[in-house]
């Protein structure tokens, strides 16, 4: 009987570290995400709450996703634009897949 408590106990904790997982790779995807669609939208980077979406993106984009320097670059005219959709928008991409398969990895 103490058997099957532990094993449900330790099914439970890894139903909420995958649910934890999960969580986290959504919020850092929707930071991304909605922190493109501001600049795309050339929202005001003065306000408070577009300042912190844009603070956080920076952060989570992990460089390899940077606006400024990711995998994507362009010219001409747009173009901090262009590279925060296509790089933000990769990075939001990545952060959802690998959260999910990390999620499923540890849920029993």
């Amino acid at each position: 009987m103490a058997e099957r408590k532990k094993s449900s106990a330790t099914a439970q904790a890894r139903i909420r570290l995958a649910q934890l997982i999960w969580l986290a790779a959504v919020v850092c995807a929707l930071f991304l995400a909605v922190g493109a669609l501001l600049i795309a939208l050339d929202a005001n980077d003065k306000n408070v709450l577009v300042g912190f979406v844009l603070d956080v993106a920076d952060v989570v984009d992990l460089d390899v996703f940077s606006r400024d320097n990711g995998i994507f670059t362009f010219d001409g005219a747009d173009a901090a634009t262009k590279s925060a959709l296509a790089n933000w928008g990769l990075g939001a991409v990545a952060y959802l897949v690998v959260g999910r398969i990390l999620e499923r990895l540890v849920r029993p």
